[in-house]
């Protein structure tokens, strides 16, 4: 079961969280996306400490997809240096690990 990670980012406002999470499962770089929020967050920042609300999302796909998810991540984010951060998933039920290993496999070349 260790192939499978649980990637999250975070946005500044839902639209943002919401079009992020769309454009990476159609791409079916994850199977799925759950968004969370405003959730506040307390940080440093170009040496500055802050706080503020974000929208995080928390996307559902198998380690051999993480490279890709993260670059699109980076390419379509919002900010500069967003999150992008992994952890795996040690444990799940069967049939949920069989759909994120489905829907987040990459489409066959036609």
């Amino acid at each position: 079961m260790a192939d499978f990670l649980q990637v999250s980012t975070a946005t500044e406002t839902r639209e943002q969280a919401v079009e992020l999470a769309r454009s990476v499962v159609v791409e079916r770089l994850a199977a799925g996306a759950q968004i969370v929020g405003p959730v506040v967050s307390a940080f440093w920042h170009e040496g500055e400490f802050g706080t503020g609300e974000e929208w995080q999302l928390l996307l559902k796909t198998h380690a051999d997809r993480y490279a890709e998810l993260e670059a699109h991540l980076l390419a379509h984010h919002p900010w500069k240096n967003p999150e992008v951060s992994a952890v795996r998933i040690v444990a799940g039920s069967d049939a949920y690990l069989r759909w994120v290993a489905t829907a987040a496999a990459p489409l066959p070349a036609e």
